[in-house]
């Protein structure tokens, strides 16, 4: 096996620890050039579809926001984005790792999601330089 179909096995595993799945639409949100282009090739290629961008109008299944301190208030984000997604729908927030330019600290993250309304569920090393935090919307109420 090349080198490069090993990376491309692992981008695909990462794509799918993110929970995503074939069909569904992921809207970016906060690129910027420090973005992880593997892991964004690699979005793309389990779920089939490009990713949308934040003047998409219609809802989507995840939102990968990447976010870095001194992007604004977290808080604020959260909110806006919470509004695009489909019942059950996701947030992936992307941060830093810590050591890193930008690093947000996980207490922070915490309480701006708790107070966004959202349950944090898991964390994982998304990329080399990133973190990501999975964030829940609350279950549609009957």
């Amino acid at each position: 096996m090349s080198a490069t179909a090993g990376q491309a096995q692992s981008e695909r595993s990462l794509a799918e620890r993110l929970g995503l799945k074939p069909g569904q639409v992921v809207q970016e949100v906060g690129w910027d050039e420090d973005a992880d282009d593997d892991l964004r090739e690699s979005i793309e290629e389990l779920t089939g579809n490009e990713l949308v961008d934040e003047d998409y109008d219609d809802v989507v299944d995840v939102v990968l926001l990447w976010w870095r301190d001194g992007d604004g208030d977290l808080f604020d984000a959260l909110s806006s984005v919470v509004t695009n997604l489909t019942d059950g729908g996701q947030i992936w927030l992307l941060t830093p790792k810590a050591g890193r330019e930008g690093h947000v600290e996980p207490s922070d993250i915490g309480e701006d999601a708790t107070t966004a309304g959202l349950s944090q569920t898991s964390s994982i090393s998304a990329a080399p330089d990133w973190s990501g935090t999975r964030l829940a919307t609350p279950k549609a109420r009957r």
